[in-house]
């Protein structure tokens, strides 16, 4: 006769097996989700890796970069408008040569100004909104030349857009490739300025007004100002005017985003009053034709016999 059967025995071998069947379903599932873990880890790294590669790529593309030449008639660092408003013509500085200072004539009755002024600048606007009116018919009559740099010391005040240097470079395009638009495009940058703080206008807004300007619609420019081409020069130029000397002037340095010279000396005066401004070319004027005129021969006695 067979032993008989307990079912406690039964449902204990019932239990064991169900236990161990959920350990395997733990181990399982476990694994599952070590191999995924490793998976992202591996993944994460990857695409780590990948950027950092971009990262130094991109560090070793703009090293390797061949450096560019200085934009056509700046050889100072700045556009001498003259008679006629029609600019000084001058050779593009090679990659990394030093600017070539305008030296005005002394013995010239002619004044001497120069503007440096960031085109995000409010002061600047408010100087050359005042002013540029007045001085256009003395400078077409040759009275006056202006000599204009363009600085992009607000490049981090336009919300990310870098906008001071885009439209220092685009002027420099249009100094290039169409310098005798220069007057009227540098204008046309301040007559509906952009305000501080804000993104200021598109490089697609800077090519109409060069365009607007007397410019025309020409491929140049417009690829000039796309491609940044004269970025790094500006970037340059602005350095050496706020690291300094400025050249003809006891002007050790730029200390703002203007810097206005009359004949070597600084205007201190209104930004919004062109009578002081006015009154200030007109002395330096006075000074000019006083230390150039020629001394009036005084009368010898004639000894008496």
């Amino acid at each position: 006769m067979s032993p008989e059967t307990n079912p406690d025995d039964s449902r204990s071998g019932d239990v064991r097996a169900a236990a161990r069947e959920k350990a395997r379903q733990l181990r399982t599932s476990h694994q599952r989700k070590e191999r995924r873990r490793r998976l992202l880890i591996g993944g994460g790294i990857t695409v780590g890796v990948i950027a950092v590669l971009a990262i130094v790529a991109v560090v070793l593309v703009s090293a390797i970069r061949p450096a560019v030449p200085g934009p056509k008639n700046m050889a100072s660092d700045g556009v001498v408008v003259g008679s006629g408003l029609k600019v000084k013509t001058t050779t593009a500085l090679a990659p990394d040569a030093q600017p070539v200072a305008n030296t005005p004539d002394p013995k010239a009755s002619t004044v001497d100004i120069r503007i440096y002024a960031d085109y995000l600048c409010k002061l600047c606007g408010d100087f050359q909104r005042t002013n540029l009116d007045q001085l256009e018919p003395l400078v077409k009559d040759g009275a006056v030349t202006v000599e204009m740099h363009p600085v992009a010391i607000y490049t981090s005040h336009s919300a990310g857009t870098k906008y001071s240097l885009r439209a220092a470079n685009a002027a420099a395009c249009v100094a290039n490739y169409s310098p005798n638009a220069f007057w009227k495009f540098n204008a046309s940058l301040f007559e509906k300025q952009p305000a501080e703080g804000g993104p200021g206008l598109t490089d697609e807004t800077l090519k109409q007004r060069a365009a607007a300007s007397g410019a025309g619609k020409t491929s140049e420019i417009d690829s000039c100002i796309d491609d940044g081409r004269f970025k790094s020069w500006v970037t340059t130029a602005s350095d050496r005017a706020l690291s300094g000397p400025i050249p003809n002037s006891d002007v050790s340095k730029m200390t703002n985003a203007l810097l206005v010279l009359v004949n070597g000396k600084p205007y201190t005066g209104s930004l919004t009053n062109a009578d002081d401004f006015k009154a200030f070319v007109l002395q330096a004027q006075g000074d000019q034709y006083t230390s150039t005129a020629t001394p009036t021969p005084t009368p010898t006695t004639t000894p008496t016999k």
